[in-house]
């Protein structure tokens, strides 16, 4: 399998998107715009049949050596105008993402026609074809994911910022505005190096799904952050392979295997938690309490207390101590007047 281009190719896009999807995913999932990404895929199938229509008008070869620039284009400012009108509260997130999804395939399939293709032309970029990624494509798809990769890795700090409580950002004095842009773009870029890998429909998957396996064993956000793209290079690769031994389509592939990837990661997350002891944030102090009983007034330490808090029990004073009775003797001495040890 490596040792054909066709798939060294089809490999480095499966690694790049892989690593880049699940990285935007995280600040979509904590802005609560999980699907964002698949009104932003609609919006660059506008794009993509606009691709098509001016290379057709051009006389390029092939027809549609644009396409992915344009679905740049369209995805870009697709991006741009949700987030103005999100910003603005003149339409609701939710109904915004709906006109993208309504308007972006309208004109996709409406473009298409216009440039002289067929509604078959756009089945690889709505369901992904990995096996015709072109050298071009691939360079499209390396220059993206680094810079999807930098802004996000890079600005990880600010862009979590504004996506986790935008009101205190603004009251920081953050360039609020500016980083929520920066967001939408990114989320924009990703929708359109992912499409030959998973298709414009599914690329929301591949950006929401290993971030969701993440959350249920990760506890900080960088940590969710990594381990979202490596289960996202992982399943994106293993997919690959299994589309290499088996006639089936690669995206679907891929988002299936992610899907069951996750349930049996929360099917097992029940057990593993009763398993795993908690963790103690200062190991270095002794923690044990001591509960007086009003009956008898001895102290019980309510856990067996460890070697070097034996100074702490005897130092604790009784009642009989306290209102000039004899002191009772301490856990783990002897008992003056001849008892047995005291338990």
């Amino acid at each position: 399998m490596l040792t054909s281009p066709l798939m060294q190719r089809a490999l480095l896009a499966a690694v790049l998107v892989g690593a880049a999807a699940p990285v935007v995913g995280t600040f979509l999932v904590q802005r609560r715009m999980a699907l964002m990404g698949d009104g932003i895929g609609h919006v660059a199938l506008t794009g993509v049949a606009l691709g098509w229509l001016v290379g057709s008008w051009a006389g390029l070869v092939p027809q549609d050596a644009l396409a992915v620039p344009g679905a740049v284009v369209a995805a870009v400012v697709g991006s741009v105008v949700i987030e103005l009108v999100r910003e603005r509260g003149r339409t609701s997130g939710d109904l915004a993402l709906a006109l993208m999804f309504y308007g972006g395939i309208a004109g996709g399939v409406l473009l298409i026609k216009v440039a002289g293709g067929t509604n078959a032309n756009l089945i690889s970029y709505l369901f992904g074809s990995i096996s015709t990624v072109s050298t071009s494509d691939l360079w499209w798809t390396v220059a993206l994911a680094a810079l999807v990769l930098g802004v996000g890795l890079g600005l990880r700090t600010a862009l979590f910022a504004v996506s986790h409580d935008e009101e205190f950002a603004r009251a920081s004095g953050m360039p609020v505005r500016l980083l929520s842009m920066l967001v939408a773009t990114i989320a924009a870029l990703t929708v359109t190096i992912a499409m030959r890998v998973v298709g414009l429909l599914l690329v929301s998957a591949l950006m929401i799904v290993p971030v969701a396996i993440a959350q249920l064993y990760a506890r900080s956000f960088g940590r969710t952050m990594t381990l979202a793209s490596v289960i996202g290079v992982v399943v994106s690769v293993v997919g690959l392979g299994l589309t290499y031994w088996q006639d089936i389509p690669p995206g679907a592939t891929i988002v299936v295997l992610a899907i069951v990837v996750y349930t049996v990661a929360a099917t097992l997350r029940p057990a593993l938690q009763r398993r795993r002891p908690d963790d103690d944030p200062h190991p270095d102090m002794v923690d044990d309490v001591l509960i007086v009983d009003d009956v008898c007034d001895d102290p019980v330490p309510t856990a067996p207390a460890p070697a070097g808090a034996a100074h702490a029990i005897a130092a604790t004073p009784s009642r009989a101590g306290r209102t000039g009775g004899a002191p009772r003797p301490t856990p783990g001495t002897d008992d003056p007047a001849g008892g047995a040890p005291a338990t």
